[in-house]
């Protein structure tokens, strides 16, 4: 049977998205990022699972970086979830939330409802853990008065009540997974495609000036749609960045290799990451 890894434990956004995108693959949790990657690397699973980007707070920059820098695995399909956070509790909570001294959650979750923390939890302190579902799990072992920021996944798997639902700052909140994996076979998604896409790594040559623009231009006068281009440090010093570029279209034959091999042209490396089916789930 296929395995799927995923950031866990039980009750994360990964996990719903795992749940709802696959069929009855057996599913392993694992508790960080690198760990999930590295059981794909290592043979030890088929399939990893792992956030990539939010709506609200933008790139998840530990996997970004691990897959550039540490592991080279290719990105087989991206699966969108949306994203509903509440405010979980255990069900002795006595309802008077100036009670709660610590607010346990992932820290893109916690800077989502920023709003609502700033206006209902003033004097709360914030306690980053590594994902939504493991604050949940703390919350659910305390004794003290303290809660969690987490889905309604978290809240059945832990025994939690949701004290307040939906507190993220803006409703369209909706996270971005990619799918990692060795063999495309065994992907097996039980949803429509949405649409196409593939992601390549630019590196710049250094000291050139108008290098970035002359990138851009060579899928603009191809009438490529590039559905997002971010930045980040080659680690090599200060200056130094390689570009990751989201083309919404697959990988061809023809305007690709031309793409390629006119920025190769002027210096730059070209790598794929991955070209990919894209998936909208609908919870």
């Amino acid at each position: 049977m296929t395995t799927i890894g995923y950031l866990g434990p039980k009750g994360t956004f990964t996990k719903l998205a795992v749940d709802t995108t696959f069929n009855n693959e057996d599913k392993v949790s694992y508790s960080t990022i690198p760990e999930c990657i590295d059981a794909v690397a290592n043979d030890e699973i088929d399939i990893a699972v792992v956030p990539i980007e939010n709506a609200i707070e933008g790139t998840v920059q530990l996997t970004v970086d691990y897959l550039i820098h540490e592991v080279t695995l290719p990105v087989v399909a991206e699966v969108v979830v949306p994203i509903q956070q509440h405010l979980l509790v255990r069900p002795d909570f006595g309802g008077d939330l100036s009670q709660i001294t610590e607010i346990h959650s992932h820290s893109h979750a916690i800077a989502q409802c920023h709003r609502y923390l700033h206006k209902n939890l003033t004097t709360a302190k914030f306690s980053y853990t590594t994902s939504t579902g493991r604050a949940a799990e703390i919350v659910a072992e305390s004794t003290e008065p303290i809660a969690a920021i987490g889905n309604s996944l978290a809240a059945e798997e832990y025994g939690l009540q949701i004290f307040a639902e939906n507190i993220h700052d803006y409703a369209n909140n909706h996270t971005r997974f990619i799918v990692l994996a060795k063999n495309k076979a065994l992907v097996n998604v039980k949803h429509p495609v949405q649409l196409e896409k593939t992601t390549l790594k630019i590196t710049l040559p250094s000291d050139q000036p108008g290098a970035l623009h002359q990138i851009l231009s060579a899928f603009a006068w191809r009438k490529m749609n590039l559905s997002k281009i971010e930045s980040r440090p080659t680690k090599t010093g200060l200056g130094n960045y390689f570009f990751i570029i989201d083309v919404n279209q697959a990988y061809d034959d023809a305007l690709f290799p031309g793409v390629k091999g006119e920025l190769e042209a002027l210096g730059c490396e070209v790598n794929v990451l991955g070209t990919y089916p894209v998936y909208h789930m609908n919870l």
